[in-house]
Order: C-alpha cells, then structure tokens, then sequence
C-alpha cells in the first residue's frame, strides 16, 4: 500500500507540474505577444508624433513662405521642430518616451496657435502698411504731376512775363541828315549830301517792364551790307550783336520819344535801301527801311 500510495502522489506531482509547465508556456506566450503588440502601437505611436511634427513644419513653412515673414519667433519655433523631429527618428519607442513627445506636440501645438495669431496680425499690419503705402505712392504721383504742371505753368508764365516786359519800339524811320555849321540838323535824301543817318522811335508805354534806365542800341546797314557808325559789339549769353551806336534812356513805363544820330563816312553813304534795328539788348525791338538817292 505504502509504495502504490507512492507512485499515486508522483503521478499527481508529475500532472501537476505538467499543467504547471503547459501554464507557463501559455503565459510565456501570452506576455511574448502583449510586447510584439505593445512594440507595434509604440512605433504606430511613434510614427504618428512624426507626421504630427512634419504637419507642423509644413504649416510654419506655409505661413513663412506665402506671406514673405521673417518673423524671428516662427523661424525659431520652426527649427526646434525640426530638432525635435530628428530626436523622435533617431529614438527607440517606449511608454516614457512616447509620453514625453506627445506632451511636446501638445506644447509645439498651442506655442503654434499663439505664434500663427501674432503672425495673422503682423500680416494685416504688413496689408494695411502696402495699402497705405501705395496710397501714399499714388498721392506722390498726383502729387509730382501737380507740381511738374504747376512748374511748367509757372515757366510758361515766367516767360509770358518776360515777353510782356519788353519794351517795344513803334513808328522807327530813318533819314539822312546833314549837319550845318551852326549845329542844325537838315534832312535829306541824297547819299551825296547826307553827313549822318538819323533813326528816330517811339517807346510804346509798358506797365509790365522794368522802368528805368536802359541802353538801346541801333544798328544801320548799308546797301553793301556794311555796318554803319561805331561797330561796337554787345556780347550776350545766345550770341554777340554789332550795332551802329548805343543810347540810353530813362524808361517810366510811359511813352517816350528817342532819336539817335550814327555816324558815317562818306564812302559808306551811297544810293540804296539801308536797314535800321533797334535792339534793347539781344532784343530786337523794331526794324524799318530808308532809301537814298
């Protein structure tokens, strides 16, 4: 009895620590699956928090590059993401890990929100300041062609003006004249006879021109197209002017009779048409004909 009570409790033993054995196997297995698939959600995790990165770049790069920013917050915020996603690449998924990279996606997240919200700002600033600038430019240019109409107006009118202040010079004749010993002056219309030529003028009155004193100068050419009297020479800025002889006046701005008497020899006095100018300075004020005989 004692040896078959013996062999009983060895074959319960050895069930026992079958089924004990066949437990162990079955857990063994159990745990080996629970971290295939504990491994498998940590890299699905993993791989989740990657795109979630890539999205956020993505976004800052969108946000940078279509509204021209340089905002120096974005362009930090967008190079620790790229840090981080390096970070997340180069580690090996586990639970700690896992949590710590989606608790900085959150932060990444809200930091992204509040930046975008400054940058929505910063773009409608940037907006309102191209408006206004254009704005402005568009002022400038009404601007600029007021005043290059108001300059050309005011050049117009400057000349005008200059134009208007000429005195001008009406009833111009010439003649011989002979001189007597007594002083007198006598017409003539023989070349023969004629000591001088006289040009005789009228200053028309003019409130516009400059009153006071001025130098007119009067220019007598011969049939032979030779110049008459002294042959001074005026200089001025377009040209020089050879004139018979100079006199001055003192111009009110009424009108004022002038003659002047040039002086000839008598070789230059022959029988023709002569031509009279009178200038005031380098303008020509008056012009006529005289003939001898």
């Amino acid at each position: 009895m004692t040896a078959e009570n013996s062999t009983n409790k060895f074959k319960i033993l050895i069930g026992v620590l079958s089924a004990l054995l066949i437990a162990l196997a079955v857990y063994t297995v159990f745990l080996y699956n629970d971290k295939e698939t504990n491994i498998a959600s940590l890299e699905l995790q993993k791989a989740e928090i990657e795109d979630e990165l890539e999205g956020l770049i993505a976004n800052y790069d969108e946000v940078i590059q279509d509204n021209e920013l340089k905002d120096k917050d974005l362009l930090a915020a967008r190079e620790r993401i790229e840090v981080l996603l390096d970070s997340v690449k180069d580690a090996e998924a586990n639970v700690a890990l896992i949590k710590r990279y989606k608790s900085e996606v959150g932060r990444l997240k809200q930091e992204r929100k509040l930046l975008f919200q400054k940058a929505d700002s910063l773009i409608k600033a940037n907006q309102m300041l191209a408006v206004e600038r254009d704005s402005a430019n568009t002022m400038l240019n009404e601007t600029i062609k007021v005043v290059d109409s108001v300059s050309l107006s005011n050049e117009e009118l400057s000349e005008t003006v200059k134009k208007a202040a000429v005195v001008n010079a009406v009833d111009l004749r010439g003649e011989g004249v002979i001189i007597r010993n007594s002083g007198r002056v006598v017409d003539t219309r023989r070349s023969s006879r004629a000591d001088k030529v006289r040009a005789c003028f009228t200053l028309a009155p003019n409130p516009v021109a400059t009153a006071g004193e001025r130098i007119l100068y009067v220019q007598v050419i011969n049939p032979k197209n030779n110049l008459l009297g002294q042959k001074g020479i005026l200089e001025f800025e377009n040209g020089i002017l050879n004139y018979s002889k100079s006199t001055n006046v003192f111009y009110e701005n009424e009108e004022l009779d002038v003659c002047v008497l040039v002086d000839a020899v008598e070789d230059d006095l022959v029988e023709g048409v002569y031509r009279i100018n009178v200038f005031d300075g380098s303008n020509q004020i008056a012009t006529t004909t005289m003939e001898l005989r």
